[in-house]
């Protein structure tokens, strides 16, 4: 877990506000206590008459300012005693799961005769890391998954430590084949990769998998420690010369401590030939792992579109570099020119180079792999969202980590220096009932509770405006604020933070905030941070809860909008139509079942927010089949 994700000393405990029962309207809480119960009463005469809220005192500013006790105070050094109840509230109801015990990394995802293939690193065995084989799965619609038997297990000398992250190629002669790490059981522990290959590739299901009697067939190269080599991708084939091209992730053995990407040629799956030099090499930010590159197209007739890896470079199509940063468990990706012959790739701005600028998601997101799906011609992001509660009571509930939900990737044409990454499109047709809620006023210091009944797995879309006079009035200079250090939610600043508290309990002790904070910069240009905080996201003391986020772009004549997705005991948020997105595990106590609530709040001082438009779904749940017969092989 990289040092910019721990929170820092200056954590808040008190709520945003406090909050009576919840009416059946949206009810409006003041911070003030000094207002009288006459005028309390009369303002509340006023509301109902133009919007039928009722206004509640709670707590004031100071509440809000209170420290957070000392963790697991009165406890010990103990777990929290999640009762059965609040681990069983735990399993998402629309998210990838296996039926229990340990996932992780995606590892060759690929649509092969109309199914969505998903493969990942599985202890089959037990709630935590061990035992590594590749769980699979497959589906017809990305959200509805067939459980199929494991693909591979380590049961050889070059895998009895782990099968881990690797990927599956469809071969032009109608071979599929599977490239896997290896955790070898010789003196020293080393890390290789090996072959297996599709039993029966009439096989829509692919069920049966057969490793190669000769592997490993590429072990690390020399200068490449032996534990630094690993996750290998086909990421581009070359039909004219029959070859395809396979990344793997690295470092050097400096004391540059350089992440690194090698490129070996292959035509058989077999023999391989390591291309000279490197892909790409990026200085201090450590051991690459799980990369990807993929191209995108920038502008022409393209643009809007996915592209097939076998795209080349060209003058509207860039190429986007992804590695997972072992050193920090984060993704970062950068957009570039890809330059085959020389076998380099060049970003376009090494300010925001891989590992040192963007990211696919400012959260709880890792090991993620795309792939190309040529029936609604998109390419499709996976990344595992792991746990951040104890080990022991992973053990307890029996399982540990999902997957965040499938989203598609595009380049930004507006802005021309990010992607966009999204839901599928499938996600909503879980949608079921709605309620619309448009022009809500959001006053400065204040919360709006959203009356909309079961509150544990939502899609929620909202779109806020600042009023134009304020936010023109405020010409100070805010840039210092950060997402990862500031208070969170508590701190306030001139325009923000605002936005949405999901999974928040009656009384707001317990809640996860989205929201944005909006700055000026010392030239008057504003500068807009999406931002999700998880302090008071539980009153279990036993698990990280910390502020995570980034700046995300937003231009001139847009409003700020955000997608929320809840599904238990995750929060996945998009801000600008997927520029930048932040993903959370929380575990709430009390904000659970019946005890889950949604409020928007404002804890700005000098701007009104408006909701121009909140809409909330009701999610319905994904099913799964379990499966362990051939027969299946036939529907």
């Amino acid at each position: 877990m990289g040092s910019q994700d721990v929170e820092s000393a200056r954590s808040l405990h008190a709520p945003i506000v406090g909050s009576p029962p919840p009416r059946r309207t949206l009810t409006l809480r003041s911070l003030s206590l000094a207002l009288s119960v006459v005028a309390f009463l009369l303002a509340a005469a006023l509301l109902l008459s133009k919007s039928g809220s009722v206004p509640n005192p709670n707590q004031g500013l100071d509440a809000i300012l209170a420290p957070l006790p000392q963790s697991g105070a009165g406890l010990g050094e103990e777990d929290y005693p999640f009762t059965t109840k609040m681990l069983q509230w735990q399993h998402t109801g629309f998210h990838f799961q296996p039926p229990r015990y340990f996932m992780s990394d995606p590892s060759g995802p690929v649509y092969y005769k109309g199914w969505h293939h998903f493969f990942y690193q599985h202890n089959a065995k037990a709630a935590f890391w061990g035992n590594i084989a590749w769980g699979h799965a497959a589906s017809r619609d990305l959200l509805n998954w067939v459980h199929l038997p494991l693909a591979v297990e380590p049961d050889h000398w070059y895998d009895i430590e782990g099968d881990w992250t690797g990927s599956v190629a469809v071969l032009p002669d109608g071979r599929v084949i599977m490239l896997f790490t290896g955790g070898t059981g010789a003196n020293e522990l080393a890390q290789v990769v090996n072959l297996a290959v599709a039993a029966d590739p009439s096989d829509p299901l692919l069920m049966e998998w057969i490793k190669y009697d000769a592997n490993p067939v590429l072990h690390p190269p020399r200068g490449i420690g032996l534990k630094d080599f690993r996750d290998p991708n086909p990421v581009w084939y070359n039909s004219s010369e029959s070859t395809w091209y396979v990344v793997v992730g690295s470092k050097n053995d400096s004391l540059s401590h350089t992440g690194i990407a090698l490129v070996y040629t292959t035509k058989d799956f077999l023999s391989y030939t390591l291309l000279p030099g490197v892909l790409h090499a990026v200085d201090i930010v450590g051991m690459w792992e799980c990369v990807d590159l993929y191209p995108v197209a920038t502008a022409g007739p393209l643009v809007g579109r996915a592209l097939e890896n076998s795209v080349p470079a060209g003058e509207n199509v860039k190429h986007v570099l992804k590695a997972g940063l072992n050193d920090e468990w984060h993704d970062y990706y950068a957009i570039g020119t890809y330059d085959r012959e020389a076998n380099k790739w060049t970003p376009d701005d090494e300010i925001i180079d891989v590992g040192i600028g963007l990211r696919y998601d400012w959260g709880k997101f890792y090991a993620s792999r795309t792939f190309y799906d040529p029936v609604k011609q998109r390419r499709v992001l996976w990344g595992y969202v792991g746990e951040t509660d104890s080990r022991e009571v992973d053990i307890r509930k029996g399982w540990a980590s999902v997957e965040g939900l499938a989203r598609t990737v595009l380049f930004d044409e507006k802005t021309g220096t990010n992607l966009l990454t999204w839901p599928v499109e499938e996600v909503e047709s879980l949608r079921m009932t709605s309620k619309n809620f448009s022009n809500v006023i959001i006053s400065p210091g204040t919360t709006v509770q959203l009356d909309i009944g079961d509150a544990n797995q939502l899609d929620i879309v909202a779109e806020f405006e600042i009023k134009k006079e304020e936010l023109e009035a405020v010409i100070e200079a805010d840039v210092t604020y950060n997402c990862s250090t500031s208070g969170g939610a508590a701190t306030r600043g001139l325009l923000g933070p605002f936005g949405l508290l999901v999974l928040a309990n009656e009384d707001l002790t317990e809640q996860t905030a989205t929201y944005f904070y909006v700055g000026r910069g010392t030239d008057g240009s504003l500068q807009t941070h999406l931002c999700q905080d998880e302090l008071r996201s539980s009153k279990a003391y036993n698990i990280v809860k910390r502020v995570v986020g980034h700046t995300v772009p937003v231009l001139a004549g847009e409003m700020l909008s955000l997608r929320i997705l809840v599904d238990h005991s995750i929060v996945e948020s998009y801000a600008q139509g997927g520029r930048a997105s932040t993903t959370s595990r929380v575990y709430p106590t009390e904000a659970i079942y019946e005890g889950a609530r949604v409020f928007l709040f404002n804890n700005a001082t000098a701007a009104t927010v408006i909701g121009k438009s909140v809409k909330i779904w009701h999610m319905n749940s994904t099913h799964d089949t379990i499966c362990h017969y051939p027969s299946l092989k036939a529907q």
